[in-house]
């Protein structure tokens, strides 16, 4: 699944002579990766299309790397396709990154340039003491859309909810995805001309997919064992979709959620916003027989395209011994215990510490454009990223463009971010790098909680309001963004700039990040 060199082949087989797609080990070691991202006619819901995707397939190959490891990430660029962006960046969602190393973070414009067509990179990223459900994805404009997504998982050998499951495998790895027959680029171009965002052909689960009028294409099963628990790790790794997860005639106890360990807690269903991850425990405690996994999704109006049919977004779990059948006909999940987010406690309660920064973003979408605010200020990318403008000396917010929407903070402030009540359709998935942020008041509750809030790394922000709180312990520049892509390209960004000049005294960039933004600048538009 990973090309590897010789000596790291000789390192797996004798870490796991049986399985050389489970990279993991319990040493504390390199993992070496190598993913290729090229260009790819596959057909995930049965329609044939050209992909980016890592190593020919969508989703990409799994990460599967345990505490303490440092995943040195190999990227070649071999696109050819025209048609698509030619230039990549990988992000590595939800890893934290300490300052000395925020290079490799892959933002593209925050902190790198993106990788030209026949250019290689290779990221070093440390996972230091985090373990959980993660995800890796092209980070440049929408090109994930195209299929440049895959799962990231960091076993804990000590996982403190260990007696609670049986099996977490690569089997119990559940994607979440939109597809699009059309690709990334005249679909930008479509939402750039209209402000009206394109409406996905299908949801996949784990690179399956069907939709209307289209092939039967056969749906995953997941097989299960009478009486066995399992730790699913569910990620929505779409563009824009909220998915709705349930499985049919079984519980879920949700124990992590953006790879944050919480307090078992029991739901019937889960609504996930694009980038969260939650994991799950279900025990297979029914009679034998085939059960859906369902995961209808909503995305902007159907009637904008009909081949969208969100109740066929499913998975089924098969008990081992049960006929190859399907389980029946769709049944919506279970809402009678549905996920109330401001209910989850973490494990470990830490209390938020009291703000020394207060920042409102109010988002505002101008009627009829591709035009995104915060604040009144549209978020575009500089042409240098604004870590090299660190590094060269930007201080304040005034050395940065009001585009660049850059907040400047002193060493070790704890910064709020209060998003006001709104009546947005949508509730804006927001997404912070390199660390997470404690959830002091959810769009699920109007209370307020500063003693035992979860914290996570994506929230939804409107309806009744959000307010999270974080800690800037780390120099440098930290993407603070909306995780459905189209409104980050129209401009729901922002950069949290911490402590400039200790950036500059801990940041030692490679000679291979410094050679990335001369290669991209001299490329001809056209292979940008």
């Amino acid at each position: 699944m990973f090309q590897l060199s010789l000596a790291s082949v000789a390192l797996l087989a004798l870490l796991h002579p049986t399985s050389g797609a489970t990279l993991k080990s319990k040493r504390a070691d390199v993992l070496p990766i190598t993913l290729d991202i090229t260009n790819e006619n596959l057909a995930p819901d049965g329609f044939t299309r050209s992909t980016i995707v890592a190593n020919g397939t969508y989703p990409g190959p799994p990460i599967l790397a345990t505490k303490g490891q440092t995943l040195v990430v190999t990227a070649n660029n071999k696109l050819t396709d025209g048609s698509m962006r030619l230039s990549t960046s990988l992000d590595f969602d939800g890893i934290f990154f300490d300052t000395e190393n925020l290079y490799n973070e892959g933002s593209p414009f925050v902190t790198t340039c993106p990788i030209g067509p026949g250019d290689s990179y290779t990221y070093e990223v440390p996972l230091g003491e985090q373990t959980g459900t993660y995800w890796y994805h092209s980070q440049l404009s929408v090109q994930y859309l195209d299929g440049l997504r895959g799962p990231l998982i960091v076993y804990d050998p000590e996982d403190p909810h260990a007696a609670l499951y049986d099996v977490d495998d690569e089997s119990t790895i559940l994607q979440l995805g939109d597809w699009w027959h059309n690709s990334s680029v005249p679909l930008l171009q479509q939402f750039n001309n209209t402000g009206i965002i394109p409406v996905s052909d299908t949801g996949t689960i784990n690179g399956v997919g069907r939709f209307n009028g289209g092939p039967e294409v056969p749906f995953p099963v997941i097989t299960v064992e009478p009486g066995k628990r399992y730790r699913f790790r569910i990620i929505n790794q779409s563009v824009r979709n909220v998915f709705t997860v349930g499985f049919d005639g079984h519980d879920m106890t949700i124990i992590a959620a953006d790879g944050e360990s919480t307090e078992p807690h029991v739901v019937s269903s889960i609504e996930m916003l694009a980038g969260q991850r939650y994991d799950v425990v279900v025990t297979a405690d029914q009679e034998v027989g085939n059960y859906w996994f369902n995961a209808p999704y909503v995305g902007g109006s159907p009637a904008r395209n009909p081949n969208q049919n969100a109740t066929l977004s499913r998975a089924i779990i098969r008990y081992a011994g049960a006929a190859e059948e399907e389980p029946g006909a769709f049944t919506a999940p279970d809402d009678t215990a549905a996920l109330v987010e401001a209910e989850l406690r973490p494990l470990v309660a830490i209390p938020a510490p009291e703000p020394t920064a207060n920042l409102s973003f109010v988002l505002e979408v101008v009627s009829g454009q591709a035009l995104w605010h915060i604040n009144g200020v549209q978020y575009i990318a500089p042409k240098t990223p604004t870590l090299l403008s660190v590094l060269e000396g930007a201080s304040d917010e005034t050395d940065f463009d009001e585009n660049e929407n850059t907040f400047v903070f002193p060493p070790g402030s704890v910064v709020q971010v209060e998003f006001p009540p709104s009546d947005d359709d949508d509730e804006h998935p927001f997404h912070l790098h390199g660390m997470n942020f404690w959830v002091i008041k959810s769009t699920s509750s109007n209370e307020t909680n500063t003693e035992n809030p979860i914290r996570r790394d994506t929230i939804g922000a409107g309806a009744t309001g959000t307010i999270v709180r974080f800690v800037l312990d780390k120099p440098g520049p930290f993407f603070f963004h909306c995780h459905i892509f189209w409104h980050m390209q129209a401009g729901l960004g922002s950069v949290m700039l911490n402590d400039p000049e200790g950036t500059r005294a801990l940041v030692n960039p490679s000679p291979e990040w410094e050679a990335l933004c001369p290669a991209y600048n001299a490329l001809p538009p056209e292979q940008q």
